[in-house]
């Protein structure tokens, strides 16, 4: 092998499972056994927490696992999926985060029920690619963090492939801490409603510093207990904004044509923006790597095909209850802006609001303008129409949403760190970053701007993730796709192609998205600084691409070294063993 290649790293050939292999696997008593520990032909890292015990492996949020039923015969049980519940539930909490609770609010207050059919389109899509995630973490031990650190920048990539693997973490943090802006942002919104604004925006940025040393608290009580308590959110949210739906009585004929009737008769420019920021709420780039670690916490034999195949089954059907949960609140959301403000003007709004002696009358001109909402002015603007009760109840929805998103959005950056960059930090540590880069933007505005330029930070946010979809997106659809790692449960034809077609369409109208968001601006240097970043986003995004392609058998692309992946007349996988940083 040309030493260029492999200067100054250590490389280890993994063999394929027996199954994948042209070798007769060993057999007892007829029974065909399992030469290693798991069902995929990579190994989950092994490696330990500085100063602790050499058997002590470090973790993140794994410091227990779920056992399954074992005793169960039928084909579909109850116990089964319950021992499962969990993970398919924090990862919908991303579907419900303010960010897109200010995202359905809007599109019922601009297009009434006419978008509900886009909100029902992108959440299954974000079932399908919830599902890729589920599967490979359950296949292969390993959260997509660790599957990227191990084999997207292995040979045949160039010995420099560091930087890449550095850029790629970048981007997936960006999307994290965007994530965790809006959900300070959130909060902090809640806290002044819910104290007649008494508490400042500052006060409430400030008060969600320290929820979340809170939840690390009580995450010590046990792995079960906490999917408890973010199950406890979740029903908050259901029977606020349930309470809300309740008393608006939308039309539900309009209802379920909007949902069913994939047209918007007389949408114009604002609407078509604001279906694409549907989607780009909806699908959020850090979720795939969250669901893929948070499956990890449940005891399955991964040597064991068939429990690998039962766990992948249950998962599924966990994650759709749980995204149909999540879809249904968001629905109440926009059906409760849809019936009660679409086609509203302000002075009608102003007119309501001065009846009912709001605080708030002046967010509201005197104009025939259409009303413009937001997070905090649909929590007014329920008060002025429907009383106090509404008000507060509606505030008490976004806080559960903030809250639960909070901790999620943590979980996320602490995986990232790990999988990304091996780095062993306590969870103090991690937490104490990642929440300090958003609290401080976010902090500044609160003190120096008012809640107009506070909610108006989730425009800039929601384009700020959707730019990092990519990075998501192809490395999960290429990894599901390789025989090499996920053997018999690899992506099909169809599911390739499918998967290639949603990436694309997804891209393509969150980079419209993009486009308006910069248009908007109207400053010729904004204009010029962003064309410059866009065309080096759209290079790494080639660069990535590239190497998925390579990845997935399109050998005609390899430019570089290609050193020889067969050893002793078997297949295996090439895999890079990076160096541990203990801190």
């Amino acid at each position: 092998m040309s030493k260029k290649c492999f200067k100054g790293k250590r490389w280890t050939f993994l063999p394929l499972p027996p199954f994948l292999s042209s070798e007769e696997p060993p057999q007892e008593n007829g029974v065909i056994q399992s030469t290693q520990d798991q069902h995929s032909s990579i190994s989950p890292p092994t490696s330990t927490v500085s100063g602790a015990p050499d058997d002590e492996p470090f973790s993140t949020y794994f410091e227990e696992k779920v056992p399954i039923p074992v005793d169960v015969t039928q084909m579909f049980s109850f116990r089964k999926l319950w021992a499962f519940t969990g993970p398919g539930f924090l990862m919908s909490i991303a579907y419900l985060d303010p960010g897109n609770i200010e995202s359905d609010l809007q599109s019922g207050a601009k297009a009434g029920f006419k978008l509900l059919w886009v909100l029902l389109g992108a959440t299954i899509i974000g079932l399908l690619l919830q599902r890729l995630a589920a599967r490979l973490g359950v296949v292969t031990g390993m959260h997509l963090a660790e599957v990227c650190n191990l084999l997207l920048f292995t040979p045949p990539s160039p010995p420099h492939s560091q930087v890449p693997r550095i850029i790629l973490w970048l981007m997936v943090e960006l999307a994290i801490i965007g994530s965790d802006m809006q959900e300070v942002i959130g909060c902090a919104i809640a806290f002044n409603l819910l104290s007649v604004g008494r508490i400042p925006l500052w006060g409430g940025v400030l008060i969600t510093i320290i929820d979340t040393f809170v939840f690390l608290f009580l995450d010590k009580y046990g792995l079960r207990k906490l999917e408890a308590f973010f199950g406890f959110l979740i029903t908050i949210m259901a029977v606020s904004f349930g309470y809300e739906y309740v008393m608006v009585r939308p039309d539900q004929g309009e209802l379920l044509k909007g949902m069913f009737l994939p047209y918007c008769e007389g949408c114009g420019p604002a609407q078509m923006e604001q279906a694409v920021g549907i989607v780009g709420a909806v699908i959020m780039p850090h979720n795939i790597y969250l669901h893929s670690a948070l499956v990890k916490s449940r005891s399955i034999d991964r040597g064991n095909k068939k429990e690998v195949k039962e766990a992948n089954k249950y998962y599924f059907i966990e994650s759709t209850i749980a995204l149909f949960i999540s879809f249904l609140i968001n629905v109440f959301v926009v059906a409760v802006f849809a019936e009660a403000f679409y086609e509203r003007t302000n002075i009608e709004v102003n007119a309501m609001c001065n009846a009912s002696d709001s605080p708030h009358t002046d967010l509201f001109p005197l104009d025939n303008s259409r009303l413009q909402v937001d997070i905090y002015k649909g929590g007014v603007v329920l008060g002025c129409f429907f009383g106090p009760v509404a008000l507060y109840i509606w505030a008490i929805g976004i806080l559960a949403a903030g809250q639960s998103s909070t901790m999620t959005g943590t979980y996320s950056g602490q995986f990232v760190m790990e999988g990304f960059l091996n780095l062993r930090w306590s969870r103090f540590a991690r937490v104490l970053l990642t929440r300090s880069i958003a609290i401080f933007p976010t902090l500044l505005v609160a003190i120096f701007q008012d809640v107009q330029h506070l909610t108006g930070m989730n425009d800039f946010l929601n384009v700020l993730q959707s730019m990092q979809l990519p990075f998501a997106l192809i490395p999960i659809l290429t990894f599901t796709s390789l025989t090499s790692i996920m053997n018999d449960f690899a992506n099909g034809l169809v599911w390739k192609i499918g998967g290639g077609v949603v990436i694309l369409v997804v891209c393509a109208i969150n980079m419209y998205f993009v486009v308006v968001y910069v248009t908007s601006l109207s400053s010729v240097a904004l204009y010029v600084l962003a064309g410059l970043l866009c065309i080096a986003y759209l290079c790494f995004v080639g660069y990535l691409a590239w190497h998925c392609l390579i990845a997935l058998g399109v050998s005609c692309l390899d430019v570089s070294c290609l050193p020889s992946r067969v050893s002793n007349n078997r297949p295996s996988v090439l895999i890079e063993e990076q160096p541990e940083y203990d801190t």
